[in-house]
């Protein structure tokens, strides 16, 4: 009998061990499948169901009048229009800017210490809070004019309306590049970090500049972290609205021209109550997020391709 009873408690605590792991596991893919897999299935659900009413949850017909609705309509590809080119703007200098502060952070320089907390600052602040200052600093009165009186420069109506809105975009590719700064800073500084001081060692032998070392030696090194920061970057700029939203006091620019795709999809579900045309619209900004993450990836392994030959 005893022999009976081990035998079964060994065969019970094989058993335990092999499930025991997927049991530490199952709360968080709980979250996952309530938080994430739920709302992301409902939402592509919603864009094919017309006339849809959240509360009783009722539809006229299954189709894709909501992806036709959105696609012909002007504010929606103003929105596109503003997006790409704010993420055409804003990703790639910050991109340059970070990699110079990074690569300034990673020297061996007294205080650097105080310096990197001041450029990891925006991080640990709210967005909206920081968007109000800087809604008072691009104020006609605001700071920034006031230091481009001292070149000659009349005071620039930045959150106003005027040439079409040129300003208004200029002062959100602005806010939005300080704003991503610290992020990516802290990834290239990573990368930096992790680069062999063996290589500059040997380029210093060699009498090579620092600029020379720089370009052919902690450019190339770095080039993984540069493409994972540029993908990162590249989705969360398209996704720009908490940027907007404290700057323009909640309107789409000063004259309702500075739609982004997720003011849109917000102003869809929120004001006019279309929840059919907000999902079919966040679904078509997943399709542009996916092209140009695709896009960077492919980028990304030819260049690897050349490096290798």
């Amino acid at each position: 009998m005893k022999k009976q009873s081990t035998d079964r408690d060994m065969i019970f605590r094989g058993r335990f061990e092999v499930i025991e792991p997927y049991l530490y596991l199952l709360p968080f893919m709980l979250g996952v499948v309530v938080f994430t897999l739920y709302p992301v299935i409902n939402v592509v659900l919603m864009s094919f169901k017309q006339d849809y009413s959240m509360l009783t949850r009722g539809f006229s017909s299954w189709g894709f009048g909501n992806y036709q609705k959105t696609l012909t309509d002007a504010n929606f590809w103003q929105a596109i229009r503003n997006t790409l080119r704010y993420v055409l703007l804003v990703v790639p200098i910050s991109l340059v800017l970070a990699l110079l502060i990074a690569n300034f952070l990673n020297q061996k320089l007294k205080g650097s210490a105080v310096y990197q907390s001041i450029f990891f600052l925006p991080m640990v602040t709210s967005v909206t809070a920081v968007g109000l200052a800087w809604k008072f600093m691009f104020n006609n009165r605001g700071v920034i004019n006031y230091f481009l009186s001292f070149l000659g420069v009349k005071a620039i109506p930045w959150l106003r309306s005027s040439q079409m809105g040129a300003y208004n975009m200029t002062a959100l590719v602005i806010f939005g590049i300080w704003n991503i700064m610290p992020f990516t800073i802290i990834l290239l500084l990573s990368g930096l970090q992790n680069i062999d001081p063996q290589y500059r060692v040997a380029a210093k032998v060699d009498a090579a500049s620092d600029v020379r070392i720089f370009f052919r030696i902690t450019v190339p090194l770095l080039a993984p972290t540069i493409f994972l920061v540029g993908i990162v970057n590249t989705i969360s700029c398209f996704k720009v609205f908490s940027e907007l939203y404290p700057l323009f006091g909640g309107n789409p620019g000063a004259m309702g021209n500075l739609y982004t795709v997720v003011y849109y999809i917000r102003t869809s579900m929120m004001t006019y109550q279309d929840y059919g045309v907000a999902s079919a619209a966040a679904l078509i900004l997943f399709g542009f997020i996916a092209v140009f993450t695709f896009a960077q990836n492919g980028i990304r392994k030819i260049t690897e391709r050349r490096k290798v030959r």
